[in-house]
């Protein structure tokens, strides 16, 4: 059997603009220590291989520290590290990549056309290129892996969702006729789960770390085990911090809306919460200021629309103004009980008929 982790997308040194500047240098510490996270994982399963698919860092505006941070966790790796640039961390002229002294267990695939490297104790083969400016095309068109029982993998940065891409368009079918076992995909922020063009099988594991609001939820790497052709991919969860959203319906008291719905164990959490329903205009400095403590970071935004009377329009010469008269004739007269669902059945009417979001 061969073990693989496979991580991609880790955007090292991300401004996070959207952060404090406090924040945002904590949080480019935290993807440094996310880095000894991985490779604690490789470790830990006795990975034969760590395939990293691109875009490592975020940018060639490189902290020296983040380097020294890789090196010193890259040399505790036990595994291979295979490395395939991508298009923020492409192998311009004095990056990362070519500048720094990297260990003997990093190999760095730096060209646009198909490298190989052998491992005969494992009856396995490598493959992978990497982008050598900001755009790439073509680097899997006309590759075909040798059928001689060997395992063959490899590892690339590339998007299979856009023929058109300008960042290594791939198709299925150039997967399909590959003869790989397993091809390492970075490029794509959100996991794919184990995916099959032919008798090949791929993914890519989306971003390390989540970095906005457009990458949602737990973030993580792939265990892949190969035996016998068989290839088997496990989600591995890294980091603790998400980008959460939040949709909450306010009430009267729009904090205990909030409160009433909050799922525990968020203060690691970045989380955006929109606020909806029918509301009287909302402080939402105020709101900021008593919620924010709860998480990470907040931001609110209101997407409520102004309250307006229940009965509002009633004596109106219309269908709606009749169906509220008939309602509030009935209302008048019910109990409590009685009261609530008429008072329910008088806002989902309404809004039914005007075409609005029911609002219970």
């Amino acid at each position: 059997m061969i073990k693989c982790l496979h991580a991609a997308d880790l955007h090292l040194d991300a401004p996070f603009s959207s952060l404090s500047p406090e924040q945002a240098a904590q949080r480019r510490k935290e993807q440094r220590n996310l880095v000894q996270e991985l490779i604690d994982c490789c470790n830990q399963n006795d990975c034969d291989f760590l395939l990293l698919a691109g875009d490592i860092f975020d940018s060639d505006n490189v902290f020296p520290e983040t380097v020294d941070a890789l090196i010193r966790s890259f040399s505790a790796c036990r595994a291979q590290i295979l490395i395939a640039p991508g298009n923020h961390d492409c192998l311009l002229p004095g990056c990362a990549y070519l500048s720094a002294k990297w260990p003997e267990n990093v190999h760095i695939f730096k060209e646009e056309t198909i490298e190989t490297l052998s491992f005969p104790a494992l009856s396995c083969r490598v493959h992978g290129a990497g982008f050598c400016s900001a755009h790439a095309q073509g680097l899997l068109e006309n590759f075909r892996a040798p059928q001689d029982g060997w395992l063959d993998l490899m590892v690339l940065h590339g998007d299979v969702t856009s023929a058109a891409s300008a960042y290594n368009a791939i198709s299925e079918a150039q997967i399909a006729t590959s003869g790989l076992s397993y091809l390492a995909l970075g490029h794509i922020h959100q996991a794919s789960g184990l995916l099959h063009a032919g008798k090949t099988t791929y993914a890519w594991p989306g971003c390390m770390m989540g970095r906005g609001f457009d990458e949602l939820g737990e973030k993580g790497a792939y265990l892949v085990s190969i035996d016998s052709g068989r290839v088997q991919l496990d989600f591995v969860p890294l980091g603790t911090r998400r980008y959460q959203i939040l949709r909450v319906r306010v009430g009267d008291d729009p904090a205990a809306s909030i409160l009433g719905v909050l799922p525990e164990h968020m203060e690691n959490d970045c989380c955006r919460i929109i606020l909806t329903g029918e509301s009287d205009p909302i402080d939402i400095r105020s709101l900021q200021a008593q919620l924010e403590s709860r998480f990470f970071s907040l931001s609110i935004r209101d997407e409520t629309a102004p309250k307006r009377e229940l009965w509002h329009g009633m004596t109106d010469d219309t269908l709606r103004g009749l169906f509220l008269r008939e309602l509030k004739a009935q209302y008048d007269e019910a109990d409590e009980d009685e009261k609530r669902i008429l008072a329910l059945a008088a806002r989902l009417g309404t809004a039914a008929m005007e075409g609005r979001e029911a609002e219970a």
